[in-house]
């Protein structure tokens, strides 16, 4: 991904919250009339999305069947202007004071719809932060 990221999520997988977290951020902002452009990435990535990740977020209406998780690098981070870790250590990243720590939330894997839950309720309370450091009202 070459253009600048709004917010990168970042989990040990980079295959269940920070996917469900991405796709669902941006569909939040735009659903206000906003355009992010939100990533995922694993400390030990994933070859492939769970089926349960893949399913929950098809029954969401979001079409993931083709991403597959990616590795967490220093350039990755650098490139975001926001960045989430949900439940895993960024520090040989970068700065860890300019990460967002999610450490709270239940897994993906103990079950889709609690995970989505927990985490879309995150997203709606931070929307409104990352889309001021913008320049856009929210």
């Amino acid at each position: 991904m070459t253009s600048k990221l709004d917010v990168l999520f970042v989990c040990l997988h980079g295959s269940g919250k920070s996917i469900v977290a991405a796709r669902h951020l941006e569909r939040l902002a735009r659903d206000e009339g906003i355009d992010l452009v939100c990533g995922s990435a694993g400390l030990e990535p994933d070859d492939d999305l769970p089926p349960r990740v893949v399913d929950g977020l098809s029954g969401d209406g979001i079409d993931v069947s083709v991403l597959k998780p990616r590795p967490v690098t220093v350039e990755l981070v650098a490139t975001a202007r926001h960045v989430v870790s949900l439940g895993c250590d960024l520090t040989p990243f970068g700065d860890p004071a300019a990460v967002a720590r999610w450490d709270d939330l239940p897994a993906v894997s103990d079950g889709y719809a609690p995970a989505r839950d927990a985490i879309v309720a995150k997203l709606r309370n931070f929307l409104p932060t990352i889309t001021s450091s913008r320049g856009e009202g929210a």
